[in-house]
C-alpha cells in the first residue's frame, strides 16, 4: 500500500510543479517576454492550460472577484498541499 501513497504523493507533487510553471509562463507572456507565435511555446502552453484551467475555473466560480488579482492558483496550490497532508498523516499503515 505505500507504493500507492508514494505514487499519489508524485502525481500530486506533479501537478502542483506544472501549476507553478503555467503560473510563471502565464506571467512571462502577458509581460511580452515568451511570444506565443512560436509553435513550440503555443504547444507547451496549450498543454499546461488544458492541464491547470479545469481545477482553476472551478475555484474560480465559489471565490469572489478581487479585481485583477486572481487567487485561484494560491487556493488549487494550497488545496493541493492540503490533500497531500492529509494522504500521508492518515493513510493505513
Amino acid at each position: 500500500m505505500s507504493s500507492l501513497l508514494g505514487l499519489l504523493i508524485q502525481i500530486i507533487n506533479l501537478f502542483q510543479f506544472i501549476l507553478v510553471i503555467y503560473i510563471i509562463s502565464t506571467w512571462l507572456i502577458n509581460f511580452n517576454i515568451i511570444n506565443t507565435n512560436n509553435r513550440f511555446v503555443y504547444t507547451l502552453m496549450d498543454a499546461m492550460y488544458r492541464l491547470c484551467e479545469p481545477s482553476l475555473n472551478f475555484v474560480r466560480k465559489y471565490l469572489p472577484i478581487f479585481g485583477s488579482i486572481d487567487l485561484s492558483p494560491i487556493v488549487v496550490y494550497l488545496a493541493l498541499w492540503f490533500i497531500k497532508s492529509l494522504l500521508i498523516e492518515y493513510w493505513p499503515r
